[in-house]
């Protein structure tokens, strides 16, 4: 028997309770998994709160992302003993995901664990990280240089922007992190931002076209926060978006990207195809420094999950929130 975090939907409220459960009650797939971390994302903390409709059938084990060991395979890509990582492809919220000490997938959705990763380092790194490649990746394939100018985060002291702003200064990017915290100057600083700003001073009502402050952006709260960075542009440069935490509407206007030949780039780890994927962790395995870990990672119990899945939604987080399975 193993730990698992279910979820169930009880008179249309969801409800998390910790439980036992057999190998024989996981769903289908060709390779079982011995889970050792999960992480603990926003999308996570919707689904354990039920505050989204991010459920798609309950009962669930929600967890999109986690890493382990290969306990069983019956794909000749992966043998047991393994290490292997998962993001995306719905689980945690199609199919049961990393909120379990075992769990059963299809052979196509893992990934290797690269040289130079454990599983510890690589939840510490998880969705949120991956996302936050995507986000540089997206920049560096557009022309955006360390030379072309500024690089402003928006939610910088979450999962994804956190990691955004150590891997764009780890590549000598001049980063501008913003915060609805200002208690998070510090750590984002040690990060390597040079400058900060207030979520209120990126958030205000912008004109359609205002000063050229940005060569290249990552956005990870959308709304009006997305529609201020658009129109602080530089011309030819380009906004990698990420989130919606601020809202999926964009009062904007066309003038950025005519008048400055702005590009906007959508980011989603859930659709990433398969190479790249494998590409990305090869490429984080490589970027992010050994110091990084201890920063940004803190590891609770799974039965710590249901109030983390509150205290991230609140934004009381600051950085990554790994679940260590083994606890």
């Amino acid at each position: 028997m193993f730990k698992a975090l279910i979820l169930n939907q009880v008179e249309g409220k969801t409800h998390a309770e910790v439980r036992h459960l057999n190998v024989s009650d996981l769903p289908e797939g060709e390779v079982l998994v011995d889970v050792a971390y999960s992480s603990l994302n926003y999308k996570d903390g919707l689904a354990v709160t039920g505050t989204g409709k991010i459920i798609r059938s309950f009962p669930m084990v929600p967890g999109i992302d986690f890493a382990g060991t290969v306990a069983e395979s019956a794909d000749a890509r992966f043998k047991a003993g393994d290490p292997v990582i998962l993001t995306g492809w719905g689980v945690g919220e199609r199919h049961w995901g990393g909120f379990a000490q075992k769990a059963r997938v299809k052979a196509d959705w893992l990934v290797p664990m690269p040289a130079g990763l454990d599983a510890k380092q690589a939840m510490i790194i998880g969705t949120a990280g991956f996302t936050a490649m995507l986000c540089v990746m997206a920049l560096e394939e557009a022309g955006v240089t360390p030379d072309s100018g500024k690089v402003v985060v928006t939610g910088a002291a979450g999962g994804v922007g956190s990691v955004s702003v150590l891997l764009l200064a780890q590549l000598g990017y001049h980063v501008v992190a913003v915060s609805g915290r200002p208690e998070t100057q510090d750590f984002l600083t040690a990060l390597g931002a040079k400058e900060f700003m207030t979520r209120e001073e990126m958030s205000r009502p912008a004109h359609p076209l205002e000063s050229q402050n940005w060569a290249g952006a990552v956005d990870v709260v959308g709304g009006s926060t997305l529609a201020r960075v658009l129109a602080e542009m530089q011309y030819g440069g380009t906004v990698a978006a990420c989130g919606l935490a601020g809202g999926f509407e964009l009062n904007t206007t066309v003038m950025p990207f005519i008048l400055r030949n702005v590009s906007l780039r959508g980011v989603d780890s859930v659709s990433c195809p398969q190479e790249r994927r494998v590409k990305v962790w090869e490429r984080l395995a490589a970027a992010m420094p050994p110091s990084a870990y201890a920063e940004l990672g803190c590891a609770i119990a799974l039965e710590e999950v249901p109030q983390a899945a509150k205290d991230i939604l609140a934004g009381r987080i600051q950085g990554r929130l790994l679940v260590n399975l083994n606890l």
